[in-house]
């Protein structure tokens, strides 16, 4: 017999005898020195931390260079100053929608990018601006003293509301800039942020899509990665000049090395990492299944539809990638709320705290209670969860029926509640009707996500339950999609108009089923609502006593949730063991042209723009594309630079693994990974591939070459 067949049974027989051995003993599971993450603020910065990890000592005018040189990118991303004349750098995936609106006639700068060769060219985007944190001032005890002042949760919740308006809107007048409130642990700490806005954003620099994407949504949350997800902007002053700017990030052309300490700074999004167990149980069990389930039906129609018309490609794109993106988020967070090992260590931290709590009597007194408020405000929730769920005709889950149904109960109702009161001279039924009705109604498309919506109703609720059976006639699966199809006038347009003209009286008497579904699941939903508004105000409450108490015991040794404000996050290019092997640390162009070999040349999803598929002389293949580090991110951190220790840009953060997704409420060092471009290989394709000399200078010169 074969040596190595005697080799593989043995070694099997060996695993098999020994499960039992392997087995972890959940029990003896303990909390991690990180498992809150590390997203320091720069209210608190961790130096000392700092210095024990990596022999390094952060100044106070390096931490400041390190704040004004990052931007909050619109509302969503993050991005950075890399040069003195407004030069701002962040992902293509950021800035992807923005640039549609300066696209001419004729034009496609989706698919073949954008160079403005010089000051002359660049493009100004409307509405699009950045804002950078230039003033941060603690205003926790005037929250303590306005919430005080509440009796009941719900008084203390409306108090701290009306408390915030009022502080943002006098500290907006006093300072001229844009201020917000930041809740830090729940509201255990608030300070307040004062933002400078810069207006005048215009286009410099964009690759073609498939370069910023290649992969697309087959390689979202994954590593070994091989993308150039990049843009670049430029800030322009009040006179229309290229904005003068003291802080920036300069350029390093080589890179970081694996070990090396390196630190995002960005703008990450929102977690959920100081979360109580009945917390995150009642997101693993009730609530995130729910939103998993309906991501999936609305993927699978968008992506049907693009695998059917390939030439509606630009059309369609955006939402494969879009949704597919949320139904991965939801997925991986899932997986990892199901994973015991990490949900042991969240149960041995809450034990930990409950017993610091119950050893002094200071404390008990005032946080006592917290865990159990909390876990009975979550059972409470799971009364209502599913109707909330159901009820919700949001237009990112729901067929275009439901949402029509809704705007016109809600303009009939409105317009009976007024008395007509509301209505213009010049507002007749065809103004109402574009109000309401979309400008594209594609029936098949909708038809496919009405299939997903009715089973996940019948699925959520019942199919005894009377809105679903008014809305289906008691069918079932294709018949019910039919029955509710061809007793409705929604498809047909010029019906919608006849039935406006009518007056709110035939729309809310209108026998139509998806009418009648929106005007009573809209009532009933408002008044759940009403009563999950009161649960979650006290929840609310019992949060910030929860942020209070972890504040108290462990200090600034736990950082506080992301709350899509500044944050620094420090960590190593590092590569990982995954799916029986290793990831590199860094991978290289020759992966991004074996990638596209190796599927066929094809378009979807490894395909190459055509610049790309004859490779430039130029072009050293060796050189480093992107890499895998431990920097703690999550959503809202796309966009930021990673600098070195002084203060240089070595890459540019664009994604996580899909073993970062636990990150929304745990973040573990093992296999969790930023995935970002790296800054030789994008000067390189800046260079040698789109030979933009000019971007290329001003970043290696950190100025314009005059």
């Amino acid at each position: 017999m074969n040596f190595k067949i005697i080799t593989s049974i043995f070694i099997t027989l060996f695993f098999i005898s020994n499960l039992n051995f392997a087995q972890i003993n959940y029990d003896t599971v303990k909390a991690g020195k990180y498992d809150m993450g590390k997203m320091w603020t720069f209210d608190n910065p961790p130096v000392k931390y700092f210095k024990s990890e990596y022999g390094f000592t952060p100044s106070e005018n390096w931490l400041e260079k390190a704040r004004l040189s990052a931007l909050k990118f619109a509302t969503y991303c993050s991005a950075s100053f890399v040069s003195e004349d407004g030069l701002i750098m962040t992902n293509h995936h950021c800035g992807r929608g923005a640039i549609l609106q300066t696209q001419k006639e004729n034009e496609d700068l989706l698919k073949d990018g954008f160079n403005a060769n010089n000051l002359n060219d660049e493009r100004k985007i409307p509405d699009l601006f950045v804002d950078q944190l230039v003033m941060i001032e603690d205003v926790s005890a005037k929250f303590k003293s306005e919430m005080d002042k509440g009796k009941s949760d719900e008084e203390k919740s409306k108090l701290k509301y009306a408390f915030i308006d009022q502080l943002e809107e006098e500290y907006s007048k006093n300072t001229g800039l844009i201020c917000k409130v930041v809740q830090l642990y729940n509201g255990g700490k608030y300070s307040i942020y004062g933002y400078k806005r810069y207006n005048d954003i215009r286009l410099v620099f964009s690759p073609e899509f498939q370069i910023a994407s290649t992969g697309w949504d087959q390689d979202n949350f994954t590593y070994p990665r091989y993308e150039l997800d990049f843009m670049f902007f430029r800030a322009y002053d009040e006179n229309g000049n290229p904005a003068k700017i003291e802080n920036f990030y300069k350029w390093n052309s080589e890179g970081a090395q694996p070990g090396e300490p390196i630190f995002v700074v960005g703008n990450p999004g929102k977690t959920g990492r100081l979360q109580t167990v009945a917390q995150l149980e009642f997101l693993r069990d009730e609530q995130h299944p729910l939103i998993s389930q309906r991501l999936n039906g609305v993927y699978d129609a968008y992506f049907y539809m693009y695998q059917k018309y390939p030439e509606r490609e630009s059309e369609l794109l955006n939402m494969v990638m879009s949704v597919g993106n949320s139904k991965k988020v939801y997925e991986g967070i899932l997986n990892g709320l199901r994973d015991n090992y990490l949900m042991a260590k969240k149960k041995d931290f809450e034990r930990t705290m409950r017993n610091e709590i119950k050893s002094s009597k200071k404390l008990n007194s005032k946080y006592g209670d917290i865990f159990d408020e909390i876990e009975k405000a979550n059972n409470d929730k799971k009364k209502f969860i599913k109707e909330m769920m159901a009820y919700n005709l949001s237009p990112f889950f729901s067929s275009q029926h439901f949402v029509i149904a809704r705007d016109l109960s809600s303009y009939a109702l409105k317009s009976k509640m007024t008395n007509g009161a509301e209505k213009s001279k010049n507002e007749n039924a065809d103004s109402i009707l574009n109000k309401i009705y979309p400008k594209n109604f594609d029936e098949e498309l909708q038809k496919i996500i009405l299939t997903s919506q009715i089973k996940f109703l019948i699925e959520t609720l019942g199919n005894e339950n009377e809105l679903v059976k008014n809305l289906t006639g008691g069918n079932k699966g294709e018949a019910a999609v039919n029955y509710a199809l061809q007793n409705s006038i929604l498809n047909d347009k010029e019906k919608v108009r006849n039935l406006i003209s009518q007056g709110p009286d035939a729309i809310l008497n209108s026998n139509d089923p998806f009418i009648n579904f929106a005007q009573e699941s809209q009532s009933k939903l408002l008044d759940i609502r009403n009563e999950y508004q009161k649960i979650a105000a006290t929840e609310e409450v019992n949060n910030q006593l929860l942020g209070e108490a972890i504040y108290e015991i462990y200090g600034d040794q736990i950082p506080p949730d992301a709350t899509g404000t500044l944050r620094i996050a420090d960590g190593v290019i590092k590569g990982y063991e995954y799916n029986g092997t290793i990831a590199p640390a860094k991978t290289t162009y020759y992966g991004l042209y074996d990638r596209f070999y190796s599927f066929g040349g094809k378009t979807y999803p490894w395909g190459l723009p055509e610049l790309w598929k004859k490779k430039p002389a130029e072009l050293d293949l060796k050189t480093p594309l992107n890499f895998a580090s431990t920097n703690d991110i999550i959503g809202g951190n796309s966009g930021s630079a990673i600098v070195n220790k002084d203060l240089e840009v070595i890459g540019l953060v664009f994604d996580g693994n899909m073993e970062s997704l636990p990150g929304d409420f745990i973040y573990t060092t093992e296999t969790n990974r930023a995935v970002a471009v790296d800054s030789k290989g994008l000067l390189e394709a800046i260079k040698d591939v789109y030979k933009a000399q000019n971007l290329a200078d001003e970043l290696i010169n950190g100025k314009l070459k005059r």
